[in-house]
């Protein structure tokens, strides 16, 4: 039930509350992981390990998007969770430092941190989605999605470029000062743009337009879990979702380090380094974006076909990628990051923009239950390939004696990664053109 539907401006302003949470978090997967393993000279396992359980406290996601389902207000907890993020990301910082004097501390602290990370970050991302979902109206989903993660990869881009610049040369004092700064930032940010977003009268619409009940209790959650999971659609999309985020997020942690350890690149380098790789992520969202959309009317493809063309082209980049790790210097590296960029965008975007126009398929009522479970195959699926990227490495390292082709390896197996992907993305149907929802009449504002 679309209740007040948001307008663009107000899809706007949701896609700075994405950019926000992406700034704080892009600073903990690149530049933290990067100072971790070289700076300070850690296993790569370790920001793997940390990375991860930032991810699996997002497990939690159905949960809270059930508890969307049920009613209630959804700024108080985008807010919160946008806080306990900035804290969390602050703290990461920090204890990044403190590693240098006091290992345990520094671990002790580092693990808080994360656990922070991930609590923000699952709270605010999903119910920002069910905000999104809820009160845009059914033929601007797709592209209000694509809209909002643009601006995600803009405050990736933006973030990553203003740290690499500011942290050279290197120093614990400057970390602490970036860091900081961009938490603040994006806590003020995203506090600016939901101000107002969400009514009293905004809530009693969404009662009165819930077409289920109002249950308690971890009974209900279950059931409605298990509801969700039984419908055949839900169950294939999250099972892509899965596999194809474990190829996406592999690389995520030892990009720099290969960065680093085979083309020797300093810490500002490597983070601008993540700053290309974004810029062509956000390439690759605008150009489908432009090419699927109400007004080309299917002429340059499917959702579905960008999304299994961008699973194939990012198999291929890895590939790449992995030869690069061979050749070592002398390899166009910035160039093939890139293209590992614009290939990853575009099948992103495309398997977001069909998630959101299939959140409401399976049954009225579940669409933050389905929306939640989603987004827990997505975080789980983030942190088991941050470890197995960072872990592979470390155990080909150690089996093949050299680090050159030791990435090599573990970009070959992400390339395969994606191509079983493809082939997943190859079975999903189509999601049904939504239909527009009854009106429900209420009392004016």
């Amino acid at each position: 039930m679309i209740v007040r539907p948001l307008g663009w401006l107000g899809i706007l302003r949701l896609g700075l509350v994405q950019t926000a949470l992406g700034a704080i978090v892009v600073m903990t997967t690149s530049t933290l992981n990067r100072v971790m393993v070289i700076e300070y000279a850690l296993p790569a396992t370790i920001p793997g390990l940390l990375v991860g359980l930032h991810y699996a406290v997002q497990v939690l996601r159905p949960r809270w998007g059930y508890g969307s389902d049920q009613g209630g207000r959804h700024v108080p907890w985008i807010l919160g969770g946008m806080g306990v993020l900035a804290a969390g990301g602050f703290g990461a910082a920090l204890s990044t430092v403190l590693l240098s004097s006091s290992a345990m501390a520094g671990l002790c602290l580092a693990a808080l941190s994360y656990l922070m990370i991930g609590a923000g970050v699952g709270a605010a991302g999903t119910n920002l989605l069910v905000l999104l979902a809820k009160r845009v109206v059914p033929e601007r989903r797709g592209p209000a999605a694509m809209l909002v993660w643009v601006m995600m990869i803009v405050g990736f881009i933006v973030t990553t470029a203003i740290a690499g610049h500011n942290l050279d040369p290197f120093s614990p004092g400057r970390l602490l000062v970036v860091s900081g700064t961009i938490s603040v930032v994006a806590l003020l940010i995203a506090g600016a743009a939901l101000m107002g977003i969400e009514t009293s009268a905004d809530i009693t619409r969404a009662r009165l337009a819930n077409d289920n009940p109002r249950e308690a209790g971890e009974g209900a959650f279950l059931e409605a879990l298990r509801a969700v999971w039984n419908e055949p659609q839900s169950r294939r999309f999250t099972i892509f979702v899965f596999v194809s985020m474990l190829a996406y997020s592999s690389q995520d942690l030892i990009l720099e380090p290969f960065a680093g350890i085979v083309f020797t690149l300093t810490p500002g380098q490597t983070t601008k380094l993540s700053s290309v790789q974004h810029g062509g992520v956000l390439a690759g969202m605008v150009l489908v974006a432009l090419l699927v959309n109400p007004v080309t009317k299917g002429r340059f493809g499917s959702l579905r076909t960008w999304t299994i063309a961008g699973c194939i082209a990012s198999a291929a980049a890895l590939a790449l990628l992995s030869l690069g790790g061979l050749v070592g210097a002398g390899w166009p590296l910035r160039t093939t990051v890139f293209a590992l960029g614009v290939a990853n965008g575009a099948y992103a975007v495309a398997a977001i923009g069909s998630m959101m126009g299939m959140v409401s398929d399976g049954g009225a009522g579940k669409g933050g239950t389905r929306m939640g479970l989603w987004g827990a195959a997505q975080a789980i699926a983030f942190g088991l390939g941050g470890l197995a990227g960072s872990t592979a490495s470390d155990i080909a390292r150690a089996l093949l004696g050299a680090p050159m082709p030791a990435y090599a390896l573990v970009f070959a197996l992400e390339s395969v990664l994606f191509l079983v992907s493809a082939v997943l993305a190859a079975g999903l149907s189509q999601a049904r053109e939504p239909v527009r929802p009854r009106s429900v009449s209420v009392p004016a504002e």
